[in-house]
This record gives structure tokens, sequence and C-alpha cells, in this order.
């Protein structure tokens, strides 16, 4: 990276110090800020860190002002067309597309990692059964390392890439037995023979008395809405694994604290609350009414689904995952549902209304998957276990990256403390 400085001057002391600009590829520069404390005694303040560039990384680039997501180089409207999931992953986690062999070897990797160990039935058991299914994923993620511990020396490469496959491969098949569960139906295993996607639905939706076939639409559907979920840069989650593996954790731990930040309804809940908020509307003839509700800067009603805090033109990924939406209504939904149709409604309206143009709040991601969820039969409480699926490739990534950082160390933020200044213990006979 380019270095160039950047003077900064103590109005009170008159001292000024020359602090470096790094530059990236693409994007802002960053002001390494280490010399701040030690030269001024001051330390810096950004709140959520919006700021401030936690780390280095080679793995994602999002410019939110051009509508610009790239995995390790790539746009993500050509690997959501062209790849796979599971070659998506690879790219992540390796920075280079599989060759055909290299590809081969790592579908095998996964595959062969994706049955649980069978103690871990009972494990389930010991969850009520209408546990939420986030719940039992932190529960049974974070106890991997009792049952894989021959794979949590962080130091060791090798460690962390078998920890890494496992996590991949046996994620589905987590979600798919909380989902299992929550029913009352008996766990179904994995199929070998079966995509990552179709592996899912099968351990889904198959029950032992009959035969299930994957649907190629959704199939392909749930493949794509993994690709488009599977890295976001430095989000909650992200950040979450990554403040969590500077402390040498294990990598089934790290990956169960993202998964608790997830479950968050600011961050991984907003395809959940999309349902929600058609709910609520309940029927076109409502549309109307909501969408000035929506106007009414007064109003707390909002209009869920539309605009994104980090794309402010457009999100790359909603225009993919709109014409998949709409191949998913057209071959498995019902014309009749009026929560679909009211969808479709909602949708016109934001392409067209000048309100929502202006203020470029166009559907987003989260709006498409939301019902691409609804009509594969996904329930509302899955919503947020199958984007942490999709994002444990990205986690993964981002923590093997932290690992193999030579200038890694552990995460201490700092603070502005406005507690209470020093004072003396006063007897509790003395107290007022």
């Amino acid at each position: 990276m380019a270095k160039d400085t950047v003077t900064v001057t103590d109005n009170v002391t008159g001292k000024s110090i020359e602090l470096p600009i790094y530059h990236g590829t693409h994007g802002p520069g960053a002001v390494d800020i280490k010399a701040f404390f030690k030269e001024f005694g001051y330390v810096t303040f950004d709140p959520g860190f919006v700021s401030t560039a936690s780390c280095r990384s080679s793995i994602t680039y999002i410019d939110g002002d051009k509508g610009e997501l790239l995995y390790r180089g790539y746009p993500i409207e050509q690997l959501a067309g062209k790849s796979s999931f599971l070659e998506v992953a690879y790219l992540l986690m390796h920075g280079e597309l599989p060759t055909e062999a290299e590809q081969q070897g790592f579908l095998g990797n996964i595959t062969r990692h994706t049955m649980i160990n069978e103690s871990l039935n009972s494990f389930y058991k010991g969850f009520n059964h209408d546990a939420h299914p986030m719940a039992i994923m932190c529960g049974v993620v974070g106890s991997l390392s009792a049952f894989y511990h021959d794979s949590t020396d962080i130091r060791n490469p090798a460690h962390r890439e078998i920890a890494a496959h496992r996590l991949i491969a046996k994620m589905p098949t987590i979600a798919a037995a909380s989902f299992k569960h929550s029913i009352g139906e008996p766990f179904v295993y994995p199929k070998n023979n079966l995509s990552y996607s179709g592996n899912l639905l099968n351990m889904m939706f198959s029950v032992p008395c009959e035969d299930y076939v994957v649907d190629p639409v959704a199939e392909r559907a749930l493949d794509m809405i993994f690709i488009l979920h599977a890295d976001h840069e430095q989000n909650a989650s992200t950040s979450t694994i990554r403040l969590a593996g500077s402390s040498a954790a294990n990598p089934f731990a790290c990956i169960a604290s993202g998964i608790a930040a997830l479950w968050g309804p600011a961050h991984g809940g907003a395809n959940e609350a999309v349902l929600h908020m058609l709910d609520e509307i309940g029927d076109v003839s409502n549309v109307a009414k909501y969408i000035a509700k929506a106007k009414d800067k007064d109003d707390s009603f909002r209009l869920m689904g539309f605009g994104h805090r980090i794309y402010k033109n457009f999100d790359p990924r909603a225009t993919l995952i709109r014409e998949m939406c709409h191949e998913v209504l057209a071959k498995l939904g019902n014309e009749n549902d009026p929560l679909f149709e009211l969808a479709l409604k909602l949708e016109a309206i934001a392409l067209e209304d000048d309100y929502f143009k202006e203020r470029k709040l166009y559907p987003n991601v989260d709006f498409y998957s939301g019902i691409i969820y609804k009509v594969l039969g996904i329930p509302t409480n899955m919503f947020t276990v199958m984007f942490a699926i999709a994002r444990t490739v990205g986690w993964v990534a981002q923590w093997m990256e932290m690992i193999g950082d030579p200038d890694q160390r552990i995460a201490r933020p700092r603070q502005l403390y406005q507690g209470a200044a020093m004072r003396d213990y006063v007897e509790m006979s003395k107290r007022r």
C-alpha cells in the first residue's frame, strides 16, 4: 500500500505530528492513528466505529454510493449469475477461483463433513420444542469444539482449514435439525449426492415415510441467496467474530459469537421484518394508507426491506434476486396468495413513486429473500438461520485471514469514561 501523511496539530499545546495514510485497492485512505495517544495523550472517539478501519482485509469491498459489491475483486453480479455457492466459498477462503481439480477436492472435503456427531442428537433434546432455531444454533455450534477438538489449534494452518470445512459443511445439517426439532419431526441425515442447497432442502422438508424431490428452481434460488449473503465486509457479526478470534478463542466459539450478533433484529432480522410488515399491512386495499404512513415523518411506521444503510444508490444484490424472486413466484408461488400480491404491489409502487425514487428507497435483498423463503415454505423464525448458513462462509474466511495476519493482536478498544470521579467508600450507616 502506498503511504502518504497527514499533519495533526493540537491547538492546546501547539504540538504537531505526522500520521501515515494508507491506501487500499479501492475506497478511502486510512489514517494510522497508533501514535495519536502516545504523542497527544488523547484517544479517538468513534461510536459504532463508523469511521474506523478495524483491520486490513482482502476479501470483500463495498462502494455504497456506486452500488458495488466485490468478492475478492469479482463483481457480485458475475458470481451470482455464473458461479455456485461452494465455488464462491472457495474463492472467499482462498482468494482465487478454483481450478476444476481444486473445486472437486473442496467439494469432497465439504461432503465428507456434512454429518454431525451422533451425540449431538441428544443435545437437541435438551432444548424446548418451541425454542427459537437461532438459540439452538448458538448452543450447538458453540458445543462443536467439545466434539471436534482435533481441529482447534488455531496456530496450525491445517487445523484452521479443517475447522472451516467442518463449519461450512455442518451448518445446514445443524440448521435443518433445529427446524425438525421445532416441528417434532425426525432428523434427516445429509445425502452426499445432493448439492449444498439441495441437501439443505432435503434435510428440512423430506420425511422418512415418503420420497422428496428437490425442485431445481428452489435449489437455484437458495444457492443464489447464499451467494448474495456470503460476506459483507466488517458488519456487526463479522466484527464480533474478529473480536472474539483476537483472543485466540477456538473457531467454533468464534462462529457461535457471530451467530449471536446476527440474531439481533437490527442486523440479521431484516427479511423477517419484511414478512411481519406484510402481515401488518394485511391486504392490497391497505397499501395506500401504509404508504402514506411511511411518508409521514411523524409516524413510526417504516417500510421494511426498502433502502439500505450502506448502499446509498441501489443494492446490487436486489437486482439479481428480484429476477429470481419472480421466477420462484411463477413456478412455486400461489397466485392467489394475498401476501405475494401485496408484496408485488409494494414493489411496483417503490419502483415508480417519486418519493421512493428521489430517496433511493428501492427494494433491497432482504425484501426479495424474505418472499422467496416464504414461497419455499421456510418459516419466518428460520430466516435468520438461513442467513447464518450463508454468512458462515464469510465468517470463516475473515477469521482465517485475521489469524494469519502477522500484525494481529488482541482487540482492546478504548473508551470515553463519563462516570463518577474518584471518591471514597462511605459506611452504610453514614450514607444519605
